[in-house]
């Protein structure tokens, strides 16, 4: 599925710089980005939901 979102400039400069040195494609860096801050809101809700 393809999502198209808007970033700050500082952030898209940000994004570029970490795809560039990693040699991987900006779109790569920004699902990967995205994927672990899901698992971490994810695991917080589990913690708040068990009363930790």
């Amino acid at each position: 599925m393809t999502y198209s979102i808007e970033l700050d400039p500082a952030a898209a400069a940000f994004y570029e710089k970490i795809a560039a040195a990693a040699d991987v494609p900006i779109e790569r860096v920004l699902a990967d980005s995205l994927y672990k801050l899901a698992g971490s809101l994810s695991l917080d809700a589990i913690v708040k939901k068990a009363g930790g």
